[in-house]
Protein backbone atom coordinates (compact mmCIF):
# COMPACT_ATOMS: atom_id res chain seq x y z
CA UNK A 1 0.00 0.00 0.00
CA UNK A 2 2.82 2.28 0.64
CA UNK A 3 4.29 1.54 -2.87
CA UNK A 4 1.03 2.65 -4.14
CA UNK A 5 1.00 5.95 -2.33
CA UNK A 6 4.42 6.68 -2.96
CA UNK A 7 3.98 6.07 -6.86
CA UNK A 8 0.77 7.98 -6.85
CA UNK A 9 2.95 11.22 -4.93
CA UNK A 10 5.58 10.53 -7.46
CA UNK A 11 3.40 10.90 -10.62
CA UNK A 12 1.36 13.91 -9.29
CA UNK A 13 4.52 16.20 -8.28
CA UNK A 14 5.47 15.45 -12.36
CA UNK A 15 2.63 16.54 -13.71
CA UNK A 16 2.79 20.56 -14.53
CA UNK A 17 0.69 22.84 -12.75
CA UNK A 18 -1.29 25.33 -14.85
CA UNK A 19 -2.03 28.49 -13.12
CA UNK A 20 -5.57 29.35 -13.03
CA UNK A 21 -6.07 32.54 -14.21
CA UNK A 22 -5.48 34.45 -17.30
CA UNK A 23 -1.78 36.50 -16.88
CA UNK A 24 -1.60 38.67 -19.59
CA UNK A 25 1.52 38.73 -21.11
CA UNK A 26 3.01 41.72 -20.18
CA UNK A 27 3.65 40.57 -16.62
CA UNK A 28 4.67 37.31 -17.86
CA UNK A 29 7.56 36.01 -15.38
CA UNK A 30 10.49 33.19 -16.59
CA UNK A 31 10.54 29.88 -15.03
CA UNK A 32 6.60 29.95 -14.57
CA UNK A 33 3.95 28.09 -15.73
CA UNK A 34 0.91 30.37 -17.03
CA UNK A 35 -2.30 30.14 -19.13
CA UNK A 36 -2.41 34.01 -21.58
CA UNK A 37 -5.76 34.08 -23.96
CA UNK A 38 -5.36 36.93 -26.81
CA UNK A 39 -5.03 36.94 -30.94
CA UNK A 40 -2.32 34.43 -33.06
CA UNK A 41 -0.85 37.43 -34.92
CA UNK A 42 1.58 35.59 -36.78
CA UNK A 43 3.55 32.17 -37.91
CA UNK A 44 7.27 32.68 -37.36
CA UNK A 45 7.72 29.14 -38.35
CA UNK A 46 5.58 25.85 -38.85
CA UNK A 47 6.06 25.61 -34.86
CA UNK A 48 6.08 28.79 -33.81
CA UNK A 49 3.86 31.83 -33.74
CA UNK A 50 3.65 35.65 -32.10
CA UNK A 51 0.25 36.10 -29.36
CA UNK A 52 -0.60 39.19 -27.71
CA UNK A 53 -3.23 41.04 -25.73
CA UNK A 54 -3.63 44.19 -24.81
CA UNK A 55 -0.34 44.19 -22.83
CA UNK A 56 2.11 43.10 -25.33
CA UNK A 57 3.26 40.09 -27.35
CA UNK A 58 5.44 36.89 -26.66
CA UNK A 59 6.70 33.86 -28.62
CA UNK A 60 4.91 30.94 -28.26
CA UNK A 61 6.67 27.31 -29.15
CA UNK A 62 4.88 24.20 -29.94
CA UNK A 63 7.58 22.25 -31.89
CA UNK A 64 7.82 19.40 -32.96
CA UNK A 65 4.26 20.39 -33.94
CA UNK A 66 2.40 22.64 -36.32
CA UNK A 67 0.73 25.38 -35.22
CA UNK A 68 -2.73 24.22 -34.86
CA UNK A 69 -4.50 27.85 -35.38
CA UNK A 70 -4.25 30.36 -38.44
CA UNK A 71 -3.24 33.93 -37.61
CA UNK A 72 -6.08 36.05 -36.26
CA UNK A 73 -7.57 33.32 -34.48
CA UNK A 74 -8.31 33.89 -30.40
CA UNK A 75 -6.66 31.24 -28.44
CA UNK A 76 -5.76 30.17 -24.96
CA UNK A 77 -2.37 28.75 -24.27
CA UNK A 78 -1.29 26.89 -21.61
CA UNK A 79 2.79 26.50 -20.90
CA UNK A 80 5.72 26.85 -19.21
CA UNK A 81 8.02 30.74 -19.41
CA UNK A 82 11.68 30.15 -20.80
CA UNK A 83 14.40 31.35 -18.95
CA UNK A 84 16.11 32.66 -22.21
CA UNK A 85 16.26 35.52 -24.01
CA UNK A 86 13.96 36.55 -26.02
CA UNK A 87 11.01 35.81 -24.24
CA UNK A 88 9.53 32.73 -24.90
CA UNK A 89 6.22 30.23 -23.89
CA UNK A 90 6.93 26.57 -24.65
CA UNK A 91 3.30 25.69 -24.99
CA UNK A 92 1.81 22.19 -23.47
CA UNK A 93 -1.97 22.71 -24.50
CA UNK A 94 -3.30 25.05 -27.05
CA UNK A 95 -7.42 26.16 -26.67
CA UNK A 96 -9.49 27.11 -29.51
CA UNK A 97 -12.32 29.44 -29.65
CA UNK A 98 -14.54 26.62 -30.19
CA UNK A 99 -13.36 24.98 -27.00
CA UNK A 100 -10.93 22.40 -28.92
CA UNK A 101 -8.17 21.58 -26.78
CA UNK A 102 -4.85 20.42 -28.56
CA UNK A 103 -2.01 19.21 -26.32
CA UNK A 104 1.72 19.20 -27.56
CA UNK A 105 4.31 16.64 -26.87
CA UNK A 106 7.48 17.65 -26.81
CA UNK A 107 10.86 15.58 -27.47
CA UNK A 108 12.96 17.50 -24.82
CA UNK A 109 10.74 16.71 -21.64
Amino acid sequence: MKRVFLAALAALSLTPVWAETITPIGDLVRNSHVTISGTLDRLTDEDEFVMSDATGSVRVYVGPNRVPASPGAAVTVRGFVDDDLPLEIYARELVRADGTVVTFDHRYD
